[in-house]
């Protein structure tokens, strides 16, 4: 699976095993371009931070290649890489002022001393703090500290920035405000980030490409619009964004579209993706925002099923509702807070629907 063809940092046929046994990462191709800011998502386990740990030296791959502006890169050692890293515990030094951890990297690297006054402070001026050069990291909020080594690491000028979980430690609010920081000093300064998390809204906030990782390889790579609206299979349906899925069977097959026939007997209009033939097992993915509970809304050759009402739950900007389909299969559906807006109660019936191009026939997983 590969991204850029003009590829800066590259995979080329990596694994990686800590054992000799199990690998953690298996037959791994990835071309990241120049400037790109690509995200490595997954669960945890699923290899994403042992390939940052790979590109960035303080991990080797057991097998296959690894490049850096078409120079492999394996046996160099992480120092002499060109790479800066940004933590999720910031790994500042305690002992230091602001000012000393950001030249710490410029000493290290033989700058001089004016180029590094210079430097450090057009660094803090990146990041809007300037005017705390002079404190040291334990007069810092989370948000702060996170922002000096976000500077840090873009202060020497670094060929790629990789960025491992680096908002996990801040509450909510600073962390969604820190994803647009990130974000928008990427686009100003255009240099290439590889960024490792298992949150998927910080995935689809900031990235050009996302790569899901699950159990040691990739399973889609993708923009994050692509990766939402068209899951490849099951694992990327469930884990990017809330999706609604109910199993059945390929009943009928012709071009790109299934008939899948659920397992109370409806017949639902499907895009097939992973599955092409008759009798095969099926799981359809539909996003709760896809589905409507007027179906007035919708044209005559939209898909349509009776539902019976769960729970409808007032959330400000949106209604969630629960609700029964096919058999005891429970999906939700997100509706926008309108005016019209007509409220539903428990164990009403009514029908609801959505067009078929909006479901997905995927995979079935084994454990179902």
């Amino acid at each position: 699976m590969a991204g850029n063809t003009d590829g800066f940092v590259e995979f080329t046929n990596v694994q990686k095993s800590y054992d000799g046994k199990i690998l953690v990462v298996k037959d791994l191709n990835l071309s990241i371009g120049k400037g790109e800011f690509l995200t490595m998502l997954g669960p945890s386990g699923s290899g994403k931070t042992t390939c940052l740990m790979m590109v960035a030296g303080f991990e080797t791959a057991t097998s296959g290649t690894i490049t850096l502006d078409g120079k492999p890169i394996n046996h160099i050692p992480p120092h002499k890489r060109g790479i800066g890293m940004v933590f999720q515990n910031y790994a500042l030094f305690p002992h230091m002022t602001v000012a000393e951890n950001l030249a710490f990297p410029l000493q290290v690297r033989g700058v001089d001393k004016s180029r590094q006054n210079e430097r450090v402070a057009a660094a803090l001026d990146m990041v809007q703090m300037g005017d705390f050069k002079n404190r040291r990291p334990a007069q810092l909020s989370g948000g702060q500290q996170q922002r000096i080594a976000l500077a840090r690491a873009l202060v020497f000028e670094p060929d790629v920035v990789l960025m491992d979980e680096p908002l996990g430690a801040l509450d909510k609010q600073l962390r969604e405000h820190m994803q647009f920081e990130i974000k928008h000093l990427h686009e100003r300064l255009g240099v290439t980030v590889v960024y490792v998390t298992h949150d998927q809204t910080e995935a689809l906030t900031m990235s050009d490409q996302v790569a899901v990782f699950n159990d040691g390889r990739i399973q889609q790579l993708a923009p994050p619009d692509r990766l939402y609206e068209q899951p490849e299979n099951s694992f990327v349906a469930q884990f990017i964004g809330e999706n609604n899925t109910l199993a059945g069977t390929v009943s009928a097959a012709y071009d790109d579209r299934v008939d899948v026939t659920l397992r109370d007997g409806t017949t639902v209009h499907a895009v097939g993706v992973c599955v092409s033939q008759p009798g095969e097992s099926t799981l359809i993915s539909i996003r709760p925002e896809r589905i409507v509970t007027d179906v007035s809304l919708l044209p005559p050759n939209a898909v349509q099923v009776t539902a019976e009402v769960l729970e409808f739950i007032y959330m400000g900007d949106i209604f969630r509702t629960r609700l029964k389909v096919a058999g005891d299969s429970e999906i939700v559906v997100k509706s926008r807070n309108t005016p019209n807006q007509v409220r539903l109660f428990p164990g009403q019936k009514i029908r609801i629907g959505w067009h078929s191009e909006d479901c997905r026939a995927l995979d079935m997983p084994g454990d179902l």
